[in-house]
């Protein structure tokens, strides 16, 4: 077996090849990255002709930003009252039996002395129509006043009638349930269950293992209103646990908030909110950090489609229109960037980007320019041997 070695010459064509594979890289080859470097992000500021605002983030920015979210039902929900389940409703279906005190009365007959009318639907105006009665309104009465009404309304033709009204279920006394709940349905407005409350552990409760408590909302669909509540609230807080009504839809699912992650983070993907409200440690600790190997922690951002009021706000532009593309700059490395990190509110579909740090770009590139030499080497090595 051969042995090759270089001599002079081949070792100023060695440090020639290195000093060309290096000055190639650095002219822009492509090195592999997880997105902008630190100093192309701050290139598209406003300042610099771009179109973002770049804002370093401190308390003030923090407090300006912060948009907690609240979630709850309006006056007009909290402070109706309970209904009472013998109110007949538009909707609802009946039940009546008349006796009359004849052999062959006006609806008797055959001797037994009763009528039997089942399935008498209350209309949409609340009215139902009973013979030789006429159209007699039934909404807003208990089956005990309707019973008046339609015995007065018969007794001007028969002797002594005698009526009894029965509330079946129907429509307009039914709420519907549906989402992540132990059983989906349609369930009538009882006595047990004219609570928000009641109605949703008459379903099953919330299923455990299709949403986390801390992150479930219950949405109230009444007519062509939506008002929304944290299921912790509902349960932790009595005078928020608002009277149903019929026709209610009553929706429980996860909260559908989340943020990207993106650069030298432990995961880079779309994540789901975990808490009502998300800071940037909490947000950067659920991908799994900062990359230790690269990531830069000066240079953490956070891109966001910002509200007008709160942009002139934390620009100090009171001239600005519309909203504004900001890109938010958290540097964790100064004395105060940990807890400006903890007050600093993530919302609804920011992107968090954590650029690496130079010392990774340069190694990418050393890595890049001694894989181009030594393989070559490696080669020619193997060719004097053979």
């Amino acid at each position: 077996m051969n042995t090759f070695t270089f001599d002079l010459r081949g070792q100023r064509t060695l440090r020639n090849l290195f000093v060309l594979t290096l000055a190639g890289a650095l002219a822009g080859c492509g090195l592999p990255e997880s997105g902008p470097n630190e100093s192309q992000l701050l290139s598209s500021s406003v300042q610099r002709a771009g179109d973002a605002f770049v804002v370093p983030v401190d308390d003030e920015v923090a407090r300006e930003t912060a948009v907690f979210n609240q979630l709850g039902f309006p006056s007009d929900f909290t402070n109706a009252a309970e209904l009472s389940p013998d109110t007949i409703r538009a909707g609802d279906v009946l039940g009546l039996t008349i006796w009359e005190n004849v052999t062959e009365g006006l609806l008797a007959r055959g001797g037994d002395g009763a009528a039997v009318i089942e399935q008498v639907e209350v209309d949409s105006g609340g009215f139902i129509f009973v013979p030789y009665a006429g159209r007699i309104r039934a909404a807003g009465n208990t089956p005990e006043a309707l019973r008046g009404i339609i015995t007065r309304a018969l007794e001007t033709q028969t002797p002594d009638p005698q009526v009894s009204v029965r509330r079946l279920a129907g429509d307009g006394a039914t709420v519907t349930v549906v989402g992540a709940v132990g059983s989906q349905g349609v369930y009538p407005i009882e006595r047990s269950t004219r609570k928000l409350s009641s109605v949703l552990a008459r379903a099953g409760g919330v299923n455990p293992e299709v949403v986390e408590p801390d992150v479930t909302q219950v949405s109230v669909l009444r007519g062509n209103r939506i008002e929304r509540i944290w299921l912790t609230d509902l349960l932790e807080n009595p005078a928020v646990d608002i009277a149903i009504r019929g026709g209610d839809r009553i929706v429980v699912e996860r909260d559908r908030r989340s943020f990207i992650s993106m650069g030298a983070t432990g995961n880079q993907t779309r994540v789901p909110f975990d808490e009502q409200n998300l800071t940037a440690i909490e947000a950067i600790a659920s991908v799994g950090g900062l990359n230790p190997a690269i990531a830069d922690p000066t240079g953490v951002f956070v891109l966001r489609e910002q509200d007008q009021n709160t942009a002139r706000n934390v620009l100090n532009r009171p001239d600005i229109q519309g909203d504004q593309r900001i890109i938010y700059l958290l540097d964790l490395t100064q004395p105060s960037g940990m807890f400006v990190a903890q007050n600093f509110i993530i919302q609804d579909n920011d992107t968090i980007f954590v650029t690496e740090a130079p010392l990774a770009r340069w190694g990418k590139t050393v890595s890049l320019v001694f894989g181009s030499i030594v393989q070559p080497a490696a080669n020619l090595n193997t060719l004097a041997g053979n």
